[in-house]
């Protein structure tokens, strides 16, 4: 099976529908599949509900499409640093479900591994356990958590074999293999790809067979938030 395509718009074609669930790796820009990103925005896809831990920057990843009004929905922890995001919110254009950071990856972990729903102690007592099912394990009180199977999901990676094998750079990691994991369709792109076998086994983070399309391509890597000290006197 072919799985290597010559561009992100390449990738994508005849994926893309409006009112789908993407589900979207990386944290904040680490790790972001920012070329897939792109190539959303221009396909004018509309509708959307995005799963991932946040909503990059303004004017960057996930931001652009929230610019350009594309999404509907957020499935989320975290909402802080995209003025954009937080503005559609607050004013109610945006619909967002709220979900603690470990429970928002094991949900889709949950959905790779074909799993409905799982119960989690993390929420109880607070506004995350409000409408959900509440059950006592040995005295203590869980929610119930659905995993997410979402139609596509969009990650990025460090290097790639050309079956899919892939391997995340250090932190990059994050989001990433359950995001690609909880698709009915991943699309991943990388900074490299490499011949079938040259990777060790025992290093790969991502079977390939998660993955299903491949694009290889150069990426800007903005770095969110640049914290320097001042350089010492002579």
């Amino acid at each position: 099976m072919k799985k290597v395509y010559e561009s992100a718009a390449d990738a994508l074609d005849g994926l893309l529908t409006d009112g789908m669930l993407i589900a979207a790796g990386g944290f904040g820009l680490c790790g972001i599949p920012e070329l897939l990103i792109d190539a959303i925005v221009e396909s004018g896809v509309k509708d959307l509900t995005v799963a991932s831990n946040n909503a990059g920057v303004d004017g960057f990843g996930l931001g652009k499409l929230l610019e350009t009004r594309q999404i509907r929905k957020m499935m989320s922890s975290y909402v802080g640093e995209n003025a954009e995001f937080m503005r559609q919110y607050l004013s109610g254009e945006l619909e967002l479900e709220f979900n603690p950071q470990g429970t928002l990856a094991e949900r889709m972990r949950a959905g790779g591994a074909g799993i409905p729903g799982f119960y989690t102690k993390t929420g109880v007592g607070t506004v995350i356990a409000e409408g959900k099912e509440h059950k006592d394990f040995n005295g203590e009180t869980y929610i119930l958590e659905e995993g997410i199977f979402a139609d596509i999901s969009i990650v990025k990676a460090w290097k790639a074999d050309e079956t899919g094998n892939a391997v995340f750079r250090k932190t990059a990691r994050n989001f990433n293999p359950p995001a690609a994991m909880c698709g009915k369709i991943c699309i991943m792109e990388v900074e490299e790809i490499v011949p079938t076998g040259s990777l060790d086994p025992d290093c790969i983070h991502l079977p390939g067979v998660y993955v299903h399309r491949l694009v290889q391509g150069t990426h800007e890597k903005r770095i969110e938030q640049r914290t320097t000290r001042p350089r010492p006197a002579a």
